[in-house]
């Protein structure tokens, strides 16, 4: 990423993790270190990935990265911005202002909560 390329912070917590199936799309993205949003959110499980949601008290637990403009874009179609997820600008602990992609409450009304805020420890337990 060059110095003229417009950086932006964003905090991921699911399949964009390392390690999961589409941290490929960060490849580019400069990696600023493990990180949890302020408890302020609810995790919720869909099956092969896992969504957002502000409004409730649980620390998200996700890594923190600078991508640049065509890096956002790429994440904007995988997550569906704005018809499905959206990139909302948010607090992350120690860390500052950060964008990740929620969902509304009433998307995910209903669906299991992750109580851990943490989508990986999750994948553990479903594997054991």
């Amino acid at each position: 990423m060059s110095a003229s390329d417009c950086s932006i912070r964003v905090f991921v917590y699911g399949t964009l993790l390392r390690g999961q199936p589409n941290h490929r799309l960060l490849k580019g993205a400069v990696f600023i270190g493990d990180a949890r949003t302020e408890a302020r959110f609810e995790l919720v499980d869909l099956g092969p990935f896992p969504a957002m949601t502000g409004g409730g008290v649980t620390r998200v637990v996700g890594e923190l990265y600078v991508v640049d403009a065509s890096t956002l874009s790429a994440l904007d179609r995988l997550e569906g911005h704005p018809r499905f997820y959206r990139r909302q600008r948010i607090r992350v602990e120690n860390a500052g202002a950060a964008y990740a992609y929620l969902v509304t409450a009433e998307q995910a009304r209903g669906l299991p909560v992750i109580a851990s805020g943490d989508w990986r420890q999750q994948q553990k337990e479903k594997c054991s």
